[in-house]
């Protein structure tokens, strides 16, 4: 298999909560990143979410990572591949994402 990601991916395990529209009502699940890009991610969570589906991210870069400050992340995102999964003996959802938009707030701002 061809190799197609163009950005570098760091392998990191965060807290992610994921918002997103399923039959009309707008579900928050959180759940935890396996490894992100500038461009992508892949994320475990314990719900079913369709490929295509549009997504709201929401993530903090600690300061260890970051050197320096937490980083806040809002990304918005599509759904390209979906994969069940059993962690901890718990069925499972791999999905990665595409990152269509995202933005950044430093510091203290990023609880606000």
């Amino acid at each position: 298999m061809e190799e197609r990601r163009t950005a570098r991916r760091y392998d990191l395990t965060l807290p992610i909560s994921i918002r997103f529209a399923a039959e009309r009502l707008v579900n928050r699940q959180e759940g935890k990143t396996r490894d992100i890009s500038a461009r992508g991610l892949y994320f475990v969570i314990g719900q079913d979410l369709d490929a295509g589906s549009e997504l709201d991210i929401t993530l903090t870069l600690p300061a260890e990572i970051t050197h320096g400050t937490d980083v806040f992340v809002r990304a918005q995102g599509k759904v390209v591949r979906v994969e069940r999964r059993v962690e901890d003996g718990e069925p499972r959802m791999g999905v990665a994402a595409v990152i269509e938009r995202y933005d950044i707030i430093r510091g203290e701002h990023a609880r606000a």
